[in-house]
């Protein structure tokens, strides 16, 4: 059995050789391990409050190749229901201009030509800018709820900095960015080289075609190539999507330690915790014992429990205003004594008053009988001390 010393940790977090030597000869140990490098690794699930944090700032599990593949598909599915439409209005506008090429160029014609136009895009252009805005905003509702953040808005210094910004560049994240990219433009060059290569050589026949049909069949052969690659895109984008939760919980991981921190945080430092709670025991045993003097009798075991009670004309029942057990029996005992408080042995009813009734709290109906006659009995030694020194 041999002693290894496991390098780079402080030497003050091994014992020295001899220590060592010693501890191996005596087989109680092959290695030196310090388990407090092993505190900073981020091996836990982000909590609740880390996860709402990161949601604050921006930084959520999203795939933009999601947001792209919709679109995508949205705007081409809007070009193939509107397309001839807008074609058509195109086409019509062409004609009016070509077919009045005869008018004065005025200050005013130029402005209804100018009018025209603008009407001319808001036709064809604005149903499509609208749909494809709206399907934006769904997935990236879809994806992480409406949330909005201005923390990635903001100014950081430290993006400025070359050396943090070269080290962004060849990240894990950016290396899988580039993969994607290489991945699309794969799929993109593969996808064009075998739906065009046939096509091309039916595209010289065209030029015998009418203007209609050959567009017709050109916007045919584009929407189904197009389809096609958005249909990759959109399996790339699920599966882009999984990778990105997947990498953004990785990111959110903590460590032992800072679970614990956050812990303390919300809950509080359990240390603190304690000192307060023995404040507020050492406040309200000072209260407690304020009200010794004022009591009527202290029942005692007599040495483990002492109970204080107090009655009035008008109660409902005798009060406990004070009650103790050991050390806090004594002080009660010792305060009852200096302030001429009687002091009464009765082990079972002081037990049965700690043990049943909280301080201020009114005694049972079951020991009224009990309490009573301890009463009764101070009550009368009261009134033969008044009679003595009368």
């Amino acid at each position: 059995m041999r002693c290894m010393e496991i390098f780079p940790l402080p030497l003050e977090h091994y014992n020295k050789k001899d220590e060592c030597r010693e501890m191996a000869g005596a087989g109680k140990v092959d290695f030196a391990f310090d388990l407090q490098l092993f505190a900073g690794e981020k091996t836990e699930e982000p909590t609740a409050k880390r996860r709402a944090d990161a949601l604050k700032k921006g930084q959520v599990g999203r795939s933009q190749e999601i947001n792209a593949a919709f679109v995508m598909l949205a705007g081409f599915f809007v070009l193939k229901m509107l397309g001839s439409d807008a074609v058509e209005e195109v086409m019509n506008y062409s004609v009016y201009i070509f077919g009045n090429l005869n008018f004065d160029v005025n200050e005013e014609t130029i402005m209804q030509l100018f009018i025209g136009i603008v009407i001319l895009l808001a036709k064809t252009s604005i149903p499509l800018m609208l749909f494809i805005m709206v399907i934006g905003l769904a997935m990236n509702v879809a994806q992480v709820g409406f949330h909005f953040s201005t923390e990635k808005l903001s100014f950081n210094p430290g993006r400025l900095n070359p050396i943090s910004g070269f080290g962004r560049i060849f990240s894990k994240r950016s290396l899988v960015e580039l993969a994607k990219s290489l991945i699309k433009i794969a799929i993109i060059g593969s996808l064009v080289y075998m739906n065009l290569s046939e096509e091309l050589w039916q595209m010289p026949k065209l030029m015998f075609a009418d203007l209609f049909a050959g567009v017709s069949q050109v916007s045919e052969v584009v929407f189904k190539l197009v389809f096609k690659i958005i249909g990759l895109f959109m399996v790339m984008a699920i599966l882009d999507l999984i990778y990105q939760k997947w990498q953004n919980t990785q990111d959110l991981k903590m460590s032992k330690q800072e679970v614990k921190e956050e812990f303390k945080q919300q809950e509080g430092d359990p240390q603190i915790k304690g000192k307060i709670r023995q404040k507020q025991r050492q406040m309200a045993m000072s209260r407690m014992m304020k009200e010794v003097p004022k009591a009527d009798v202290i029942i005692t075991n007599p040495t483990h429990f002492a109970v204080a009670l107090k009655y009035e004309a008008g109660m409902p029942a005798p009060v406990v205003l004070a009650k103790g057990q050991d050390a806090v029996a004594q002080k009660i005992k010792e305060l009852a004594r200096e302030n001429s408080v009687p002091i009464v042995e009765n082990k079972p009813l002081a037990r049965a008053l700690y043990a049943a009734v909280d301080v201020g709290g009114s005694i049972p109906q079951e020991l009224f009988k009990a309490v009573a006659e301890v009463l009764a009995y101070v009550y009368k030694l009261k009134h033969r001390h008044r009679r003595r020194f009368a």
